[in-house]
């Protein structure tokens, strides 16, 4: 009868055999802010668009677009996992609905009626939305996480109420929220995304269905509002807000809740108020003022607070 002794692994087997959960969550915020940085310029590009395209036609050329731009690298795993994808169309097709069509539809109606600044400050309430999602689901958020996220959360109101509490809002800012709530029941549902579903395959999915459910109210509108015409004031803002902040961000922020979850990719999204500040500063020459600086650094230190392991 012979005995045998258990080897313990050495570090090295160790270290192969473990995920890297720092290294995870580090691209992860990474991702969550690159997404967070394209999508703050979307909001300069959109309002520029309110005043010469109809919301609807903005929005359905804007998912035309992207699907342009995601079709060479997606084609390829759509084929692929077909199946998979139809087995799981519900699912798509509600994510598609509160991520591409009604989404993206509601912030450019709300360009209608509000700042670019406006819309950045507002978009900044999602990550409240999708931290009370994420409770709902059984995730602990601890209390860190909760602290950062109420500093944070007070630095974006000061900042939107110009250093007050006391916040006048238009009918496009009312749009806003709506559009919050969209986005916060969209990047929730990508937790509960079916396992073994490209990212790819996904995002073209998505953008597909996307489409389909705005060709209605596209052709309706075209009918009753006439087309707009092709000019560099409409393409430049239609080529960014299609290739960048639809295929690039939202290919990165896909990616960045499925590896740190959609409560602390929220967490980033803070940062957006930040991102819109600056650029009305270094394009429009707005002023940030002390106050503003005060309220950035609040949302900036509630963010590392927050996303701090």
């Amino acid at each position: 009868m012979t005995s045998t002794t258990a080897r313990h692994p050495t570090a090295r087997e160790e270290a192969t055999r473990r995920p890297a959960p720092a290294r995870g969550a580090g691209l992860g915020l990474l991702l969550a802010l690159l997404a967070t940085v394209v999508w703050s310029g979307s909001f300069v590009a959109t309002r520029d668009l309110a005043d010469s395209v109809p919301p609807v036609q903005a929005v359905f050329w804007r998912w035309i677009i992207a699907l342009l731009a995601v079709a060479p690298f997606a084609a390829r795993p759509f084929w692929r996992q077909r199946a998979l994808l139809r087995r799981h169309l519900g699912f798509t097709a509600l994510a598609s609905l509160f991520g591409v069509a009604l989404y993206n539809t509601l912030v450019h109606q709300a360009g209608l009626t509000t700042s670019a600044t406006n819309m950045g400050m507002i978009m900044a309430a999602s990550p409240v939305i999708m931290a009370v999602y994420a409770r709902l689901g059984g995730e602990r958020l601890g209390a860190r996480r909760l602290l950062g996220m109420t500093v944070a959360v007070l630095g974006v109101l000061l900042l939107v109420g110009k250093g007050s509490l006391t916040i006048d809002l238009a009918p496009g800012d009312l749009w806003m929220f709506a559009a919050a709530l969209s986005f916060a029941s969209y990047s929730a549902l990508l937790k509960r995304r079916p396992e073994g579903i490209d990212g790819l395959a996904f995002l073209f999915t998505t953008f597909v269905l996307g489409a389909l459910m705005l060709a209605p109210a596209y052709a309706v509108s075209l009918a009753v509002q006439g087309g707009f015409p092709a000019a560099p004031a409409t393409v430049g803002p239609l080529l960014y807000v299609g290739v960048f902040s639809s295929a690039v961000a939202f290919f990165s922020w896909n990616r960045a809740i499925s590896l740190i979850g959609a409560a602390r990719a929220g967490v980033v999204y803070y940062l957006q108020p930040v991102c819109v500040a600056l650029l009305s500063y270094a394009l429009l020459g707005e002023e940030l003022g002390l106050a503003g600086g005060a309220c950035m650094a609040l949302i900036l230190g509630g963010v590392a607070l927050s996303s701090a392991r």
